[in-house]
């Protein structure tokens, strides 16, 4: 991480971009005091496209069932064994 003051960041501008392009963070001070960041952009992740996962996930017919009585007594009432 690089520190400057306000000043400094005016003449040094083209410089400030070329460390943060090879991944550095900038913080930018007033009179000693942080007043902002400059930080790489992520990269931009690929938008999500409905239906690319089809046939790849199987959902069982009984999936909201109840839950069986011994497995729901377990999530009412632990026990110490578990831990």
């Amino acid at each position: 991480m690089y520190n400057l003051e306000i000043p400094e960041s005016q003449s040094e501008f083209a410089e400030l971009l070329r460390r943060v392009r090879s991944g550095e963070e900038i913080i930018i001070s007033q009179a000693g005091t942080p007043i902002a960041r400059i930080v790489p952009i992520a990269e931009q992740k690929l938008p999500r496209i409905p239906g690319l996962d089809r046939g790849k996930v199987e959902i069982a017919p009984d999936f909201d069932a109840p839950l069986p009585e011994n497995i729901l007594n377990a999530f009412l009432n632990p026990t110490d064994e578990d831990e």
